[in-house]
């Protein structure tokens, strides 16, 4: 090993030498009180461009005390370093090689080696040199590299002698699991060059040959750095080790400022470690409850399926897991979200700027990318809580090749139900559910990898009634990664999703019935990267989904029942989208992104389509015939573009402007007459009388950091228009209708409003501040409308909510105890009552005020948890937390909706919550 080690210096200082650095500065100071030897390098390389070599696990436990006025560089070192075993020798070209109880020469001998050639051959692809075997570089010329401060030569020694700039690719992982670290910096200060990993942890750079310190930095990992020497194309996979939480404040570095760097704007990204923070009710962390307290994101209440994004309905989001469509993100009618933790990795929301790769919604993108298996060792996870269990495993099948991660989640809350008092209106209910989630990562190659994910969820309530409501999610998928060349890959993916719900009666054996609903998708796509250079990065692909939907069926159960059966035609359409977009910097302060998706919808057959005299409402009475299309026919087709815009302008290292503008198609809908997603709710396909939907927003923000980027500011404005959104007539009936298009009417919107964003991600107090000002209206004013809605002037939105104010909050107390708090309050939301009553055809009628112009009360709720680690001991079998927390913890009785009913010739209007109270909840984790 000794023999080893020398060999490691005595390469580095050769490449050192023949590198030609500056010679250090004439004098030099520090001031330094037990500090480590990383530290002392840091403070003189900050200072001076000498560079320092070292094994830092050698040389970690050595701690240096020296003040040192005005010296030279070598007296510096002597005085630091005269009181341990720590050696050290300057190269000419102002290079430190540090060593313990032996020192290093500056000059190698004359005819060490045997000739020029052999060096050569040493450090070739071809034949890997001794330093890069260290770096465990494979067959194919990719290396490894896992330890900071050792120089690792990268490409073809022969090539050192040319100029111009090549590419650099590789992996950032997770060296104690092996997991992908997505959305990490790399780059290197001068010149100043960078990307960011993908999904994958893949990044890829274009560099000038020669030396470079490339630096790693991300939430979650410990900042790291690499000295390379680039000779020519090649590959380095970088392990990187995660944090361990100080109770310090953490000073991050300027490139830690994504949110001023990025041309992106209205992006909000956390990971899982924050999300499980935030207290919610029951205790289960929740990523759709987490996505709820950042500012433009809102629900109509407490348990309520989906939420709205900048005015958006719930069905406008598309809603993503390892790209696969998730159609229903939630479990019992929104007490817990579809999303499993313990599988998660991280969530990104795109509220605007959303890149031209994404389609088919108007409003949001919500991404959640789940973890790799652990390619290293067996490891899981587990918990217990009042109404869940969770059990997650994942593990190598082949080690650092192939890698399983297993999931599930189910509850057993009906305990808790059977509690509630007899005069309960849910006394007799009940509720179930259960999700599972697999994934399989392979590396086929060196420049191949292929994921396969599957998803599968189950809900199966009744709430104090002789009818269950069941639905389920089930999604499977196939991704091939492939690496053309380091400026080139691409990513292939194949997939099913589909939904389903059905709800059942069979009390009564007479008309004992199930009503049932559900949509299929095939779905393929290929996205390709290519990095052109340093100023250009390029994003192109080609997508297509095909829809299969079965908009009802209505069948009776059981040989007694009198139920007729019904059952509504299926429909079918294929969407289709090709697309293109530029990432590019004009100048070091000037960036853009610029996107173009064209997209294309053809409704198909069989079906039978009703047509409608021009100009008059949809009606039987202005039927004017139906005709007949067979399987396969192209029945309608709508096609358009849509425009992708970001610019950035970078004012300061940690002050920016952005602004951004999108056009976006969507050719599905949700047919409902409830305020939230509800298991019963249609999707419906756009056809020649149902117009897909448009929508425009325009933005502009202003993003400032301070204390070395650990708080982040932001300020976002917007407007947005929506273009033939589907609302209801009064009175429409919308399930088990043959002739839908009768009752819905397109309607057009306008939303508009003020973000403002304070985050805190570091240091023992962290969390955000939200707030947000906004307003989202309907106007429907088609004159081929029987009626008009509001006389045709603009009404509120059901989820139109002015003010929103959240406040999140961390603190650590000590490595194994920290408490959280969560804090939001929002306006009522709109509804509409009855104002009045009036005598007509000789009978009492309620005469109701206009859509959606009275409110609900103010929202307001405050959760507080208590986060219990056991202790951080390295070695051993498990590892155990506990979770104690209060959701609501003022008991404040929030109202969720309003309903009026006749009661012996009086209308009375009643008010339901869903937590009237304070609910205390506690759960049980481990990890092993």
């Amino acid at each position: 090993m000794r023999a080893i080690r020398n060999l490691i210096l005595i390469c580095c200082l050769f490449v050192a030498i023949s590198a030609g650095a500056q010679v250090p500065p004439r004098v030099l100071s520090i001031d330094l009180s037990n500090a480590t030897i990383t530290q002392l390098a840091t403070d003189i390389e900050s200072k001076t461009s000498v560079r320092f070599y070292f094994d830092v696990k050698q040389l970690d436990s050595i701690r240096i005390t020296a003040r040192v006025d005005s010296e030279p560089l070598a007296v510096v070192l002597k005085k630091a370093f005269e009181k341990t075993p720590v050696k050290f020798t300057i190269d000419p070209g102002g290079n430190v090689f540090l060593t313990k109880g032996r020192e290093i020469f500056a000059s190698l001998p004359y005819g060490l080696f045997d000739a020029e050639r052999d060096a050569a051959r040493i450090a070739s692809q071809k034949e890997p040199s001794a330093l890069a075997q260290l770096y465990n570089q494979d067959e194919q010329g990719s290396v490894t590299s896992s330890q900071e401060n050792k120089l690792v030569e990268i490409g073809n020694k022969s090539a050192a002698g040319q100029g111009g700039s090549v590419s650099l690719a590789g992996y950032v992982r997770d060296a104690a699991n092996g997991a992908a670290i997505i959305g990490a910096a790399v780059f290197t200060e001068n010149p100043r060059i960078g990307t960011y990993t993908d999904q994958f942890g893949y990044y890829s750079l274009i560099l000038p040959r020669g030396a470079h310190n490339l630096n790693i930095k991300a939430l979650g990992i410990t900042d790291s750095k690499r000295r390379i020497m680039l000779y020519s194309e090649g590959k380095l996979d970088i392990e990187i080790k995660t944090q361990v939480l100080s109770l310090r404040e953490v000073v991050i570095s300027a490139e830690s400022s994504a949110n001023v760097r990025n041309v992106q704007m209205g992006v909000e990204k956390l990971n899982i470690a924050t999300i499980k923070q935030v207290p919610v009710v029951f205790g289960e962390a929740d990523v759709v409850r987490v996505m709820l307290t950042l500012p433009g994101v809102k629900t109509v209440g407490e348990a309520a399926s989906g939420f709205n994004v900048r005015g958006g309905a719930v069905d406008q989001n598309l809603i993503l897991f390892d790209d696969l469509t998730i159609y229903n993100p939630s479990h019992f009618f929104g007490f817990f979200s579809a999303f499993n933790p313990d599988v998660v990795k991280d969530v990104e929301l795109y509220k605007s700027s959303i890149p031209a790769r994404y389609g088919g919604r108007l409003s949001a993108v919500l991404d959640a990318n789940s973890k790799d298996g652990n390619t290293k060792k067996l490891a899981g996870t587990a918990g217990i809580g009042l109404l869940t269990s969770r059990l997650n495993v994942e593990g190598p099948i082949v080690k650092d090749k192939t890698s399983f991660i297993l999931g599930g989640r189910t509850t057993y809350s009906n305990w808790l139900l059977k509690l509630l008092p007899e005069d309960s209106n849910y006394k007799n209910s009940k509720a179930s559910f259960y999700d599972a989630n697999v994934r399989l990562s392979h590396k086929i190659s060196e420049k191949s990898n292929l994921y396969i994910t599957g998803y599968l969820s189950n809900d199966d309530s009744n709430l104090n009634s002789d009818t269950s409501y069941a639905y389920s999610n089930k999604a499977l998928s196939v991704k091939w990664k492939h690496v053309f060349n380091n400026k080139f890959t691409s990513v292939l993916v194949g997939g099913f999703s589909g939904y389903q719900y059905n709800t059942r009666s069979d009390v009564n054996p007479v008309n004992a019935y199930k009503l049932g609903f559900d949509i299929k998708q095939l779905n393929a796509k290929a996205d390709f990267n290519y990095y052109l250079s340093p100023k250009h990065t390029l994003d192109f692909g080609v997508s297509t989904i095909q829809y299969r939907l079965q908009p009802g069926s209505f069948t009776p159960v059981g040989g007694e029942s009198l139920i007729a059966r019904d059952i509504i035609d299926t429909e079918q359409a294929l969407e289709s989208a090709v697309y293109f977009g530029d990432r590019f910097d004009l100048t070091p302060s000037l960036s853009f992104d610029l996107g173009v998706r064209y997209s294309m919808f053809n409704y198909q057959g069989p079906q039978d389509i009703d047509s409608y005299a021009p100009g008059l409402p949809r009606s039987e009475a202005n039927l004017t015939g139906t005709t007949a299309f067979n399987k396969g026919d192209f029945i309608k087709t709508y096609h358009g573009p849509e425009l992708r815009f970001s610019a950035r302008y970078q004012i300061s290292e940690d002050l920016s402007v952005k602004t951004g503008y999108n056009t976006l198609r969507q050719y599905i809908h949700v047919l409902s007459n409830t305020v939230a997603m509800a298991p019963t709710d249609i999707w419906k396909l756009s056809d020649p009388n149902i117009r897909p939907q448009y929508g425009d927003q325009v933005s502009l923000g202003l993003y400032k950091n301070f204390k070395s980027n650990t708080i982040e500011t932001s300020v976002e404005g917007y407007y947005k228009r929506i273009k033939d959104y589907l609302d209801y007539k009064n009175g429409a009936i919308l399930v088990m209708n043959h002739n839908i298009e009768r009752d819905v009417i397109n309607t057009n919107g306008k939303a508009y409003g003020l973000e403002f964003l304070v985050k805190k991600l570091t240091g023992k107090l962290n969390g955000w501040l939200g707030y947000t000002w906004s307003r989202t209206l309907l106007r429907m004013n088609d004159p081929t409308a029987a009626q008009l809605i509001n006389n045709g002037d603009y009404y509120p939105s059901n989820f139109d909510k002015p003010h929103d104010f959240t406040l999140v909050g961390n603190y650590r107390f000590s490595h194994r105890f920290s408490m959280s708090l969560n804090t939001t309050y929002s306006t009522g939301r709109p509804i509409t009552v009855p104002v009045g009553k009036y005598f007509y055809a000789g009978s009492l009628r309620a005469r109701y005020s206009g859509r959606n112009e009275l409110r609900i009360p103010d929202y307001f709720r405050t959760d507080v948890s208590m986060n219990i680690e056991g202790n951080h001991k390295i070695h051993q079998l498990t590892h155990s937390s506990w979770t104690v927390g209060v959701y609501n913890l003022t008991g404040r009785d929030n109202p969720y909706s309003t309903y009026f009913t006749s009661e012996q010739g009086m209308i009375k209007g009643y008010r339901l919550s869903v937590f009237g109270n304070a609910i205390p909840y506690v759960n049980y984790n481990i990890r092993f």
